[in-house]
């Protein structure tokens, strides 16, 4: 049974993702506690809220250095939601910028869309290749949000595998899901998306 450990830094829909995941088959920890951190066979990095505020919380539990020496080492990282924002180089809003952890480059700013936030149910288009929407290409997830990366520079990272990334539309094309090696993440909240998502989030277990 793998061990994953959910950070808990103050943000994020932890209960539901404790939850989702011990029903895919992991034994799950909430912590905080680095040692325990590193030492998961997966961590979970959930986020909701603004992305500089996001950033504050987990440079104050030491997180951003935990996803660092976890990656350095090839070991598994799930980021959901504002979780995955965090991953890019830098966040937008209300025209400040804040700096991201950077393990991928991109900006992540507001979605352009006659509605927003852009919330409820849509399909996604993975690439060949995915693990973890093997078998739910045709399959819908669940979104709550206001910001997205809209682009994704696809040059080589110097520590990650080329990136598989998976697309949705709100207004225009954004960042659905990325797989890149042990760091994979999520726009969209896979323990809020039903089977669909406990799949996506048992292939993640799975490969741990």
């Amino acid at each position: 049974m793998p061990f994953v450990v959910v950070l808990d830094y103050g943000f994020g829909n932890v209960r539901s993702a404790v939850r989702a995941l011990e029903r895919v088959g992991a034994q799950v920890a909430l912590t905080a506690d680095r040692h325990t951190a590193l030492e998961a066979d997966g961590l979970v990095v959930p986020g909701v809220g603004a992305f500089a505020a996001v950033m504050d919380g987990l440079r104050a539990v030491g997180g951003d250095e935990i996803v660092d020496r976890r990656l350095a080492g090839a070991r598994p990282v799930l980021g959901i939601c504002v979780g995955m924002q965090v991953l890019f180089a830098e966040g937008v809003e209300h025209g400040e910028r804040s700096e991201g952890l950077g393990q991928w480059p991109g900006v992540v700013d507001r979605l352009e869309a006659d509605v927003v936030p852009h919330m409820g149910w849509a399909t996604v288009r993975p690439p060949q290749g995915s693990v973890l929407f093997h078998g739910l290409e045709d399959e819908r997830f669940y979104f709550v949000h206001s910001y997205a990366a809209r682009t994704f520079p696809l040059r080589p990272a110097a520590t990650l595998p080329q990136p598989l990334v998976t697309w949705a539309e709100h207004g225009g094309p954004f960042v659905a899901a990325v797989e890149s090696g042990p760091l994979a993440a999520t726009q969209f909240h896979p323990e809020k998306s039903g089977d669909a998502g406990a799949q996506l989030l048992e292939h993640w277990v799975g490969t741990l």
